[in-house]
């Protein structure tokens, strides 16, 4: 095991290795919120995240319904061989039922594995890539709360409609920043766009932007497509600001745009951004409920859609594993089954429904960035500006190319 393995083993918040009770329905539900608690999206997931969960545990009330459930976190440092060492340790030893979050593509794709493995459940909430619910669709994973494939599909189209039609992208180099490239790519191909050229940043590591903001500007592109996410697309931004890259005309698009990203930089640097999120504290009088819950116990913060998709994908799990005979809870698939065959509904995303390659569904909305005179306080950043269907939102069922569906 590698020194840094070690470390994440070490910052986990482990149960003792103790035998499961001989009964399966004498058996705390245990879940495992696996995430980044140190680096670049710890403010896009992370400690929120964790609080997001055991916000849905409070909301559930397993008590009043004969349940308990214990929450763990660990921190997989941007690591897959950290995750999936991990993930190992809390199926084996400390008898977890199911790992949540897994924020960053290779993590999660890896942790899925696992989890396929040993029979156990994976709720994706913090990675983007959308193979999760193709090529690599597993019977034990959900993927809750936003893909690369939707977030391509809403923002494209907007922004080659609007006269973005020519493109240069800045791309994280790893899985999710390649299928974020990939899928944006082909949308804006397909309505009519062009991509001029694309350079790929080291991840994790990069600070310095300048070396692509100078070829994006050469390119003489429309568009900037940054299709990277947490501290390096704030990085991004920021030095484009400074770079002028908007006063000589270049839209900026944060393909991975959340909340976190615009309190940080402000809306002076912000202001007229478009981006997609699934999740918006303001949208409705169920998400501003939700998010007075919660903020109290996160120092005020409003969640991203990651964080808001571990609080709905925990309680969509709790509703299914209620429902499961405790026998059948031993197997994460049956308890992944479950949560297909249930209607979803919480105060995050609304009614949903979880689709046979995994893929959650709900809403996706185009948010417009404020300017500082439009903002009525903290955190009131945003407008909606369009609003894509649950139905519609995501990739067809037919196109993913997911071994579990037929025909």
């Amino acid at each position: 095991m590698t020194n840094l393995a070690r470390r994440g083993l070490l910052a986990a918040t482990a149960l003792p290795a103790l035998p499961l009770p001989a009964r399966a329905q004498d058996r705390p539900l245990r879940i495992g919120v696996l995430t980044d608690m140190s680096g670049p999206f710890r403010n896009d997931a992370g400690p929120v995240s964790v609080a997001a969960a055991r916000q849905a545990v409070e909301d559930f009330g397993p008590a009043g319904r004969g349940l308990s459930v214990q929450v763990i976190t660990g921190d997989h440092q941007n690591r897959p061989d950290v995750a999936v060492s991990l993930a190992r340790q809390w199926f084996d030893r400390d008898g977890v039922d199911v790992v949540l979050d897994c924020v960053g593509s290779a993590v999660a794709l890896a942790v899925s594995g696992v989890a396929r493995e040993k029979d156990k459940a994976c709720i994706v909430t913090g990675a983007g890539t959308a193979d999760l619910t193709g090529p690599q669709c597993s019977p034990n994973t959900v993927h809750y709360a936003y893909d690369t494939w939707m977030l391509a599909n809403s923002t494209g189209h907007a922004l080659v409609r609007t006269g973005g039609d020519s493109w240069f992208f800045i791309t994280a180099d790893y899985a999710f920043g390649h299928a974020l490239e990939r899928d944006a790519a082909a949308v804006v191909r397909a309505a009519g766009g062009q991509v001029l050229g694309a350079a790929r940043h080291p991840f994790p590591g990069t600070t310095d932007f300048s070396s692509f903001l100078l070829a994006a500007q050469a390119s003489g592109a429309k568009v900037l497509g940054i299709a990277n996410a947490g501290n390096d697309t704030a990085n991004t931004l920021k030095q484009a600001a400074e770079f002028g890259l908007t006063r000589r005309g270049m839209r900026l698009v944060g393909l991975v745009m959340v909340i976190t990203n615009i309190h940080a930089l402000g809306l002076e640097a912000t202001q007229g951004l478009s981006f997609t999120e699934t999740f918006y504290w303001d949208l409705n009088e169920r998400t501003r409920a939700l998010s007075q819950r919660l903020a109290p116990k996160v120092g005020g913060a409003r969640m991203t859609m990651l964080q808001a998709g571990t609080y709905g994908g925990t309680l969509h799990l709790l509703k299914a594993w209620a429902d499961l005979a405790p026998e059948a809870r031993l197997s994460g698939r049956a308890v992944v089954d479950r949560m297909k065959a249930m209607p979803a509904d919480d105060d995050a995303f609304g009614p949903g429904r979880v689709r046979e390659d995994g893929r959650k569904l709900h809403p996706a909305y185009l948010l417009r960035v404020k300017a500082p005179s439009e903002s009525r306080g903290p955190w009131d950043y945003c407008t909606v500006a369009a609003t894509t269907p649950a139905e519609e939102a995501f990739r067809p069922l037919a196109l993913g190319q997911c071994p579990l569906v037929r025909g």
